[in-house]
C-alpha cells in the first residue's frame, strides 16, 4: 500500500515537470553552495594540516606579541628578540636546539627582472630540513655562507620571474649579488614557493638591523611539546620580571597553532555556510509554494481518493512524500554541482600555485547535503500536506 502511494506520489510530479523541475532549481542551488563551501572548508583544512605535518609538531614558535597576532605583525612590527632571549630559551627544560630567524619583503632582481618577495634569514643552528622543508636543487646554507642563497621552488620553475633561476645563477636582493646555491622542495602555495633564504647574520647585514622576528625551539621527538612551552613562557616571563598574563610575547607549539587556524576556518566556514544555507530556504519557500498550488488543482482527485477509502494519513504521506522527492532530487544534484565546483576552485588555486587545497569526494558531506535537502522538502512540504488530508471529501468533490 505504502509503495503504491509513493509511487502515486512520483507519478504527480512527472505530470508537471516544468514546475517540478522551477523547484527543484531552488534546492539545487543551495545545497550546491553548502557543499562547495563545506569541502572547500575542508579542504583548506587539511592542507594547513599538512604543512604542519611537514614542519613537525615538535617545533615551538617563539614571536613578540600576543597569540596569532604576533605572529602576523613579527616581521615588521618594532619588537624584536636578541641573544640574550635565546640564551634564556635554551636553558629551558626539554629545549634540544635554538635559533632565531627574521623575515622581511625585499626587491629582487634576475636578469633585469624585478620582483618583491619575503627573504628569510634562517637561524644557523637548524637546518632547512630541520625547518620542515627539503633541498631539490643545489645544497642547503652552511654557517659560513657569504652572499649565498637558496630559492623557492616557483623560482627556480619559472613561476615567479619570466625565466627559471638556476644553481649557480646571480639574483640581486637589495642591489647586493648573491649566488643561488640550491632550491627548495614545493611547499604548496605561492606565498611560500616565492621565498629566498640566507644566513642570519647576512640578513641583519642586509637590512642593517639587529634582533629576530620570532625564535623557533625544536625539542626531542618523544617529548611533551605543551610541557616543553611552558617552561620557555616561565624562563622569558622571569626573566622580563612579567606577572602570569602580561607577557608580551607569545609562545605556541605547532598544534596550537594548527587548532587556532582551524578554529578561525571554522568559524569562517560557519558563516558561509550559514549564509548560504539561506538560498536553500528561499528554495524551500518554492516547495511550500508549489505543493500548496498542487493541493489546490488536486482538490477534487482528493476529494475521489478519501470517497473510495484513502485515509487522512494517506493523502498527508502522498503530499509530504512530493515535497520530499522535489527536496532529494535537488540535494542530489546540487551535490554533484557543489563537489564539481570545488574542483574547479581546487584548480584554480592550482593554477594560481596554491596546491595545498585539497577537495576531495566526501560521502559525509554528500550525505549530509542530501539528508538536508530532503529533510527542507519535508518540512516544507508538510504545511500544505496536513491541508491536503484535512479536505472534507463532499466539499472537495464539490470543488471545481
Amino acid at each position: 500500500m505504502r509503495w503504491q502511494l509513493f509511487k502515486f506520489a512520483f507519478n504527480n510530479l512527472k505530470a508537471r515537470p516544468l514546475r517540478s523541475w522551477l523547484t527543484i532549481v531552488g534546492v539545487i542551488i543551495g545545497i550546491a553552495a553548502v557543499v562547495t563551501f563545506m569541502l572547500l572548508g575542508q579542504g583548506l583544512e587539511a592542507g594547513i594540516q599538512e604543512q604542519f605535518q611537514k614542519i613537525g609538531v615538535n617545533k615551538i614558535i617563539i614571536t613578540p606579541g600576543k597569540g596569532a597576532a604576533g605572529m602576523i605583525g613579527a616581521g615588521i612590527g618594532a619588537d624584536k628578540f636578541y641573544e640574550h632571549d635565546i640564551d634564556v630559551i635554551k636553558t629551558a627544560r626539554g629545549v634540544e636546539k635554538v635559533g632565531g630567524m627574521g623575515y622581511k619583503m625585499a626587491k629582487v632582481e634576475f636578469r633585469d627582472d624585478v620582483e618583491y618577495t619575503f627573504i628569510i634569514g634562517m637561524p644557523e643552528e637548524l637546518t632547512i630540513k630541520e625547518y620542515g622543508m627539503g633541498i631539490e636543487h643545489g645544497r642547503d646554507l652552511a654557517k659560513n655562507d657569504k652572499y649565498k642563497a637558496l630559492v623557492g621552488y616557483d623560482i627556480y620553475n619559472a613561476k615567479f620571474f619570466e625565466k627559471p633561476v638556476k644553481v649557480g645563477n646571480e639574483i640581486l636582493i637589495r642591489g647586493k649579488e648573491f649566488e643561488v646555491i640550491g632550491s627548495v622542495e614545493k611547499v604548496g602555495n605561492h606565498a611560500d614557493d616565492t621565498q629566498i633564504y640566507v644566513t642570519y647574520p647576512i640578513y641583519e647585514e642586509l637590512f642593517n638591523e639587529k634582533g629576530y622576528s620570532m625564535i623557533i625551539a625544536k625539542t626531542p621527538e618523544d617529548s611533551d611539546t605543551q610541557e616543553v612551552a611552558d617552561a620557555i613562557n616561565e624562563k622569558l616571563r622571569k626573566d622580563r620580571n612579567l606577572k602570569r598574563g602580561k607577557e608580551d610575547f607569545s609562545v605556541q607549539t605547532f598544534e596550537q597553532m594548527m587548532q587556532t587556524f582551524a578554529n578561525i576556518l571554522g568559524i569562517v566556514q560557519l558563516v558561509v555556510v550559514g549564509i548560504a544555507t539561506i538560498s536553500l530556504i528561499v528554495g524551500g519557500v518554492g516547495i511550500m509554494n508549489t505543493m500548496y498550488t498542487s493541493v489546490l488543482e488536486r482538490t477534487r482527485q482528493i476529494g475521489v481518493m478519501k470517497a473510495v477509502g484513502a485515509k487522512n494519513r494517506h493523502i498527508l504521506t502522498i503530499f509530504v512524500f512530493e515535497a520530499g522527492i522535489i527536496g532529494l532530487v535537488g540535494g542530489a544534484i546540487g551535490v554533484v554541482l557543489g563537489t564539481l565546483a570545488g574542483k574547479a576552485v581546487e584548480l584554480a588555486a592550482s593554477l594560481a600555485g596554491y596546491e595545498m587545497l585539497k577537495i576531495g569526494l566526501n560521502l559525509r558531506v554528500a550525505l549530509i547535503g542530501l539528508l538536508f535537502a530532503f529533510f527542507i522538502g519535508v518540512i516544507s512540504g508538510f504545511a500544505p500536506a496536513r491541508q491536503a488530508s484535512k479536505l472534507n471529501p463532499v466539499e472537495a468533490l464539490r470543488y471545481e
